[in-house]
């Protein structure tokens, strides 16, 4: 499940996994073998350096905090160190939230990527830290500037490579794989790519750096939004930068990275964000909030002028009153609609009470006239009986 990958120049031996290997830790991990990436190239011939590298990038990032019960006891210097490490800002994620030598095929399958597809050195998904999808390419300051350069390239066209996915609808490749958050608008943005410089060859980091920012500003470089203050980066790759030694020192929450095109280091989410641009978002979205608060009130206003009163008492109508006179309102017409609740129960109390007396006069009538008829029929039965 593992072979040889030589040793580091520190002199340590390295073991590199194999597919097997990969499948058996996938199952220790937790994780599906094809997120676990593959075997680091030429690393028993390099002296293990790049992928020692990349062990020492993931390790910056995810900033592991030690058990202070582990170090009671030992030294004043290594219990301080200790602390320090603990009362830093956390770091991004923990082992499971990346995946080394992620390859990015531009054509081909993700288990069968076709000769000059790109490969990541890595791939963190930690989206509990805001961070749901992020690339990173590791050089030990041994590759020539134009070489990593065109590595965008092929970053390029992976991100514009398309497929259809599980639900029928087509769409880049990548998300298809990973989950990030919607495009917003007409921003179209690429995932971020991370280049982290390790000053162990013969070329200068800050020249490296500012040779590849130089030849791949196709890539990165932005369209100003001259209205909202701040960059458009639509269709663009968000290329940020730093060392491995500004990284071991200030962490992902520090000033430590450069984006490409922007004057000064950044902490990580902000350089591979658009910070100008959400708060130029947040105040439009916070001007149309205030805008329809203030539609909604001119029409409350509107409706309030416009608000009946009741014919009797002279109170304005309420909201439920409103919709019960509602002309529309067929199933139950009210009795009263110029009259407010109040004072249609009255009305309705009054002419009840009126047809209540009407009924009984009717009554009262009725009798009177049914005893005069009695009267009248006695009558001429005694006269009858007179003239006999």
């Amino acid at each position: 499940m593992a072979v040889d990958g030589g040793r580091t120049r520190g002199g340590e031996e390295v073991r590199l996994l194999t597919k097997d290997g990969l499948a058996a830790a996938a199952i220790d991990l937790d994780r599906e073998p094809e997120v676990m990436g593959g075997i680091p190239k030429s690393a028993g011939r390099s002296g293990a350096s790049h992928p020692m590298t990349v062990n020492e990038t993931v390790i910056a990032l995810i900033r592991p905090k030690p058990d202070l019960d582990l170090v009671a006891g030992e030294p004043a210097e290594a219990v301080a160190a200790a602390q320090a490490a603990v009362d830093a800002p956390k770091g991004i994620g923990s082992t499971t939230s990346y995946a080394t030598e992620v390859a990015l095929p531009v054509k081909g399958t993700w288990k069968n990527p076709a000769i000059g597809s790109a490969r990541a050195d890595v791939v963190v998904i930690a989206p509990d830290d805001n961070v749901p999808l992020l690339l990173i390419e590791v050089d030990n300051c041994t590759e020539e500037a134009a070489l990593i350069a065109a590595k965008f390239d092929k970053y390029a066209r992976f991100f514009q490579r398309k497929d259809k996915d599980t639900d029928g609808i087509e769409k880049p490749m990548w998300r298809t794989r990973w989950s990030a958050p919607a495009w917003e608008g007409y921003e179209r943005v690429h995932p971020p790519v991370l280049l982290v410089f390790h000053q162990v060859g013969k070329r200068s980091a800050k020249s490296q750096m500012e040779r590849v920012a130089d030849l791949t500003r196709h890539h990165w470089q932005g369209r100003w939004h001259r209205e909202g203050g701040f960059h458009s980066y639509d269709g663009c790759i968000p290329i940020v930068a730093t060392t491995l030694e500004l990284l071991r020192e200030h962490g992902p929450a520090g000033p430590a990275f450069w984006r490409f095109g922007r004057k000064k280091r950044q902490p990580l989410l902000d350089a591979i964000g658009n910070p100008r641009r959400e708060a130029a978002l947040a105040r439009s979205r916070q001007a149309a909030r205030e805008e329809e608060q203030r539609r909604a009130e001119w029409e409350a206003a509107e409706r309030e002028a416009l608000r009946p009163v009741c014919a009797e008492c002279g109170r304005k109508f309420t909201d439920d009153r409103l919709e019960a006179v509602d002309f529309r309102n067929w199933q139950n017409p009210e009795s009263h609609p110029h009259l407010c609740e109040d004072c249609q129960s009255r009305a309705v109390v009054v002419e009840q009470q009126a047809e209540a007396d009407e009924r009984d006069r009717q009554e009262q009538e009725q009798e009177q006239e049914q005893e005069a008829e009695r009267a009248a029929q006695k009558a001429g039965g005694w006269l009858s009986r007179f003239r006999t």
